[in-house]
């Protein structure tokens, strides 16, 4: 019996590709080898032997069409210094797990190890911790949509003087240290949407009490981000069926106001807002049922107010 584990597929052949893949579209962007073989970790040498076509690669790996775009996404985010090293691990990972979930790198297996074939394998994902998953989910939920802000032009405009976050929530989250949250919240620097660091849990305190006080009525809506209130935009929200909620701003039993304020509505409106107050700047939140969702509503949201 032949005898491989899924691993070493991912080492010899899904890696080789990726790398391959990714010197070449870092290549179209203008980089040099050796800025190339830097950021991939391995000699000139070697990136040079990725261009000339040197090194095999597996084609069921380079012609999925997920494969391609995550790495057309990694390379457009390096060469736009908007992605990390931990970025690009996180989107290699979640591929590789796509992969290995009935996916081509079964597919090798199976060809490697005939007697997998026709068994419906499930090994690679079978009894992963629940709990682990969850917070990888919500983090790689919210590390998303820091980026999808980032590339959206009118996001800079509606950030507060205070700083936007934008959090999500675990299931059955019970305080902050169960909300994902940027740390040092997301500002404007010098006209472009500026991210300090990765998500954490525990790393938002308002946001995190917000998205609180929304699960404790209504469990989906798990994720929030802060913009300045701006009545375009509440207009906006309008004219997609959204009636929006506001609040007192004062920040004395907050939390359990906006409990109480959607418990008398009936619902959670995916936007609430309040017109500010003494030393308290305006703010609207936008809800979704992960950061995605919130974020993408609030893109749609603000282009529609910049007409």
């Amino acid at each position: 019996m032949t005898l491989q584990l899924p691993s070493e597929i991912v080492v010899e052949r899904f890696l080789p590709t990726a790398r391959a893949m990714l010197a070449a579209e870092l290549d179209a962007e203008g980089w040099t080898q050796q800025e190339i073989a830097d950021q991939l970790g391995v000699t000139q040498a070697a990136v040079s032997k990725y261009k000339s076509g040197e090194v095999s690669v597996e084609e069921r790996f380079r012609e999925d069409r997920r494969m391609v775009q995550t790495i057309e996404r990694i390379a457009a985010g390096l060469a736009a210094d908007e992605m990390d090293e931990y970025a690009v691990l996180d989107e290699l990972l979640a591929l590789v797990r796509e992969f290995e979930d009935r996916g081509p790198i079964c597919a090798v297996h199976e060809e490697e190890m005939p007697a997998l074939q026709g068994m419906g394998c499930d090994l690679c994902v079978r009894g992963t911790d629940a709990a682990v998953l969850e917070e990888r989910t919500v983090l790689s939920s919210v590390r998303r949509a820091t980026r999808l802000l980032s590339d959206a032009a009118v996001v800079v405009a509606a950030i507060p003087n205070v700083g936007m976050n934008v959090g999500m929530a675990l299931p059955g989250a019970d305080d902050a240290l169960d909300v994902a949250a940027v740390p040092g919240r997301i500002h404007d620097l010098r006209g472009r949407v500026n991210v300090p660091s990765n998500p954490e849990f525990g790393a938002s305190e308002h946001v995190a009490g917000t998205i609180l006080a929304a699960t404790a009525v209504d469990p989906t809506r798990r994720a929030a981000l802060n913009l300045v209130t701006d009545e375009a935009v509440l207009d906006s929200a309008r004219e997609r069926g959204v009636d929006p909620l506001q609040f007192d701003a004062g920040y004395e039993d907050r939390d359990d106001r906006l409990e109480a304020a959607f418990r008398e509505r009936g619902a959670v409106p995916r936007v609430i807002y309040h017109e500010g107050a003494f030393g308290v700047e305006p703010i609207t939140y936008v809800f979704g049922e992960t950061a995605v969702d919130a974020a993408e509503f609030a893109v749609e949201l603000l282009e529609d107010a910049a007409g």
